[in-house]
């Protein structure tokens, strides 16, 4: 069964915005990260295609090719 999110943690080391879950977790906690324009402090935030991720005014968009890879 494929997922139809992927959470915000998972979303910013798939990307390389982070190297480490560890990493993920302080920059969420700490209000560094915004989806679709409002801080998010959940790690686990279901994400869903088209979403916008921004962390230090980059802005990533959650796409089809963040699913390619199954469960994580």
């Amino acid at each position: 069964m494929e997922k139809d999110y992927i959470t915000l943690s998972d979303f910013l080391k798939l990307n390389n915005i982070v190297q480490s879950g560890g990493e993920a977790k302080i920059l969420i906690q700490s209000g560094q990260v915004m989806v679709n324009g409002e801080v998010e402090t959940r790690r686990g935030k279901k994400l869903r295609k088209g979403d916008k991720v921004t962390f230090n005014s980059e802005e990533h968009l959650v796409s089809d090719e963040n699913f390619k890879f199954g469960d994580f």
